[in-house]
């Protein structure tokens, strides 16, 4: 059990909290029924999430044996099995697929699309330059579009490029760590060897610009006459340009751990929350 739970990845579950972000900037998070609907939304994609994981670990499970931190995943390790780890994941599809069908039979399509798009990536786009952090960024993409189909809220085309751009400033961070450590590193990803250090920083460059850009103009949109969305933009500035300090040092290879281990980024993080929070309910 415990070897299912490690695979299962928990800890990246809370990338799905961005179904939260589309209610959340509605002003809708306090009706009993959206939470509701939010909280079978976020349960199905970890769900799904973790049955891509199961698949992932099974397939790499060989390289996964040569890479100095990979090595103790517990497919790798010989802790779990490939036939056990297949069938979890089976069951997880189906349930996460089921959870979002009871939501909306349009957040299942979604949930579906989202199981292609992270399998399809496990068997080709990982493989590809460029192609890989797009398809990571879209992947996002979608999980923001499920917040506003579970609960009936459109989802702004600003907040949706926010989105995109903001998943590829952090998925070209984490290429950029691997390409600094594949050097020592045995077993390094495949699409690595297609990448350069002065390409990652021009892609990282275009990804804070664009994510900062788009966000500027979806808050003050948003705001209306509260200057609380408004201020939302200096945290959002500091947070982007303090991951981009410390992609320069060489972090970013497991983007989690920097967001909840450096004290700038949970204070910018902390900021702009309560600064989002008054811009929505300040005037209700």
């Amino acid at each position: 059990m415990r070897a299912l739970i490690a695979t299962a990845r928990p800890r990246q579950w809370t990338k799905n909290l961005l179904i939260l972000a589309a209610p959340g900037a509605a002003g809708v998070l306090t009706h009993p029924r959206v939470i509701g609907q939010v909280a079978l939304a976020f349960a199905s994609f970890c769900l799904l999430a973790s049955a891509t994981y199961f698949v992932n670990d099974v397939r790499d499970r060989h390289e996964d044996r040569l890479h100095p931190k990979k090595r103790s995943r517990a497919i790798a390790a010989g802790e779990l099995s490939p036939a056990v780890a297949f069938r979890a994941a089976a069951a997880s599809l189906v349930l996460g697929l089921l959870l979002a069908w009871i939501v909306r039979p349009e957040l299942a399509a979604v949930g579906a699309g989202y199981v292609v798009l992270t399998a399809s990536y496990t068997l080709w786009w990982r493989r590809l330059a460029l192609l890989d952090v797009g398809v990571i960024s879209a992947g996002f993409v979608l999980r923001a579009l499920a917040g506003g189909i579970a609960t009936g809220v459109p989802v702004s085309h600003w907040f949706a490029l926010t989105t995109s751009f903001g998943a590829l400033f952090v998925a070209s961070g984490k290429r950029h760590a691997e390409l600094l450590a594949a050097g020592r590193t045995i077993g390094s990803r495949p699409s690595l060897g297609t990448y350069s250090r002065g390409l990652l920083r021009a892609l990282l460059a275009i990804a804070l610009a664009g994510a900062l850009a788009s966000y500027c103009v979806w808050a003050f949109a948003k705001s209306g006459h509260s200057p609380w969305g408004e201020l939302t933009t200096l945290p959002f500035a500091l947070w982007l340009l303090r991951y981009a300090r410390l992609l320069k040092d060489g972090a970013g290879e497991s983007p989690e751990a920097v967001v909840f281990s450096d004290r700038l980024l949970i204070l910018a993080t902390v900021l702009w929350l309560g600064l989002f929070v008054l811009g929505i309910y300040a005037g209700h």
